[in-house]
């Protein structure tokens, strides 16, 4: 091979190496900048999973709260129901107490009438034998025309100094009454105060845990200011028992009523009769529905749930008003509704008035009442968020949508 064939061939040899090391830096270059990108994207996706992550815990915290706030408030509510069912005992002890005082206070009255009277007689007695002047037993039979005038004096003054006797004997058992029923009504007296004082405290404990339940529901979310619906099984005990005593508190007001009917010389008329047609609005005015009756989504627990009436929203204090004339055979707290009235109007149809306010009822157990008589006043008891009137209409114990009869 002479010296230009190796020139050449060196030469190539050269431009060869050269070729491949530029091909061999440029294949690491390309390398390097898709392991740079896979990196970045690495470094994204590790900060997306982590922003997920911090996301998902902040939400799961959030939850958790709620879920903390919600188990509080019912723990609350639980409390206002124990106060509130502890107030209607103490309220039907001191009408039992007040009822028995009122009844000695009558007895007491009637023992001192009788007593005056008595002494009355005495009195006048006493008065005329001052004006007519001493005179003895012994100079009235003495002074006899004859034995038979003798026989009649002995006779007439038997029956004066038996009744003497008696007017003595019967005042000395209205005296004993007297002391008696005295020692009971002071008794009784003391009894109420107690009672009325233990009342007070209890009330004030409830206002407490009333501010506890504003303060609690102002922490929930808006979606869920909304409590789960009340148990129906609870309900349906509450209905049992009021259903019961209805039965028994209308036969009462019927007796009443026939009684003050034939007081007059009137013929006794029904006391109150449903016979269809419309109710009276239960406000003041209308106002617009804030829940509707019927199948509902529970915002708590995600469930269907029934809304047994319509909710009217209105401020607090506002009148409540009987729907229809009837008797009342609620008025206390009912669990979940709160302060509750319940009127029966005849023939199987209720009207039920729930979340009423503390001190809200105007009206008693066993009361006739007339349609728009004012019977409560709005508030925010109960399983309620916000002041309103839950109303409903029950046909023989079932919940019925109300609108129908407000139409």
């Amino acid at each position: 091979m002479n010296k230009s064939s190796v020139s050449i061939v060196v030469t190539l040899s050269l431009l060869g190496t050269l070729l491949t090391s530029q091909a061999g830096f440029a294949a690491t270059d390309k390398q390097k900048q898709l392991e740079q990108q896979l990196k970045d994207v690495q470094r994204q996706k590790a900060e997306a999973e982590k922003n997920a992550a911090n996301a998902k815990a902040q939400a799961e915290k959030l939850e958790q709260q709620e879920q903390q706030n919600m188990a509080e408030l019912n723990t609350i509510m639980s409390q206002i129901d124990s106060v509130n069912l502890e107030l209607n005992k103490l309220k039907e002890k001191e009408t039992v107490i007040q009822a028995a005082k009122t009844e000695n206070e009558k007895q007491l009255a009637e023992a001192e009438e009788r007593m005056a009277s008595r002494d009355q007689i005495l009195r006048s007695r006493v008065r005329l034998m001052y004006m007519s002047g001493t005179v003895s037993y012994a100079e009235v039979l003495l002074s006899s025309t004859s034995f038979t005038d003798f026989l009649d004096r002995m006779n007439a003054l038997k029956a004066i100094v038996n009744q003497d006797k008696e007017i003595l004997d019967a005042n000395k058992r209205d005296r004993d009454l007297k002391a008696e029923k005295q020692e009971q009504i002071a008794l009784q007296a003391a009894e109420l105060n107690q009672l009325i004082a233990e009342r007070n405290a209890t009330k004030a404990s409830l206002t407490v845990k009333e501010k506890e339940k504003e303060v609690k529901i102002a922490s929930l979310s808006k979606q869920k200011r909304e409590f789960a619906e009340i148990s129906e099984d609870e309900v349906k005990a509450q209905v049992k028992l009021a259903s019961q005593e209805s039965v028994i508190l209308r036969r009462i007001a019927e007796e009443k009523a026939a009684n003050t009917a034939k007081a007059k010389g009137e013929a006794p008329k029904p006391v109150f009769s449903y016979s269809g047609g419309k109710f009276g609005y239960p406000l003041e005015r209308v106002v617009n529905m804030s829940s509707d009756f019927g199948g509902r989504k529970d915002p708590i627990t995600g469930k269907g749930a029934s809304h047994s009436g319509i909710d009217l929203p209105s401020p607090a204090g506002t009148d409540i008003l009987a729907a229809e004339a009837g008797v009342v055979i609620v008025a206390s707290w009912w669990s979940g509704y709160g302060n509750t009235v319940i009127i029966d109007h005849g023939k199987g149809v209720w009207t039920l008035y729930g979340h009423i306010r503390n001190d809200g009822i105007v009206v008693e157990k066993g009361d006739v009442v007339k349609r728009g008589q004012k019977i409560a006043e709005v508030g925010s008891t109960g399983r309620s968020t916000g002041n309103h009137l839950h109303f409903e209409v029950r046909i023989n114990e079932e919940p019925v949508d109300p609108k129908p009869y407000l139409r």
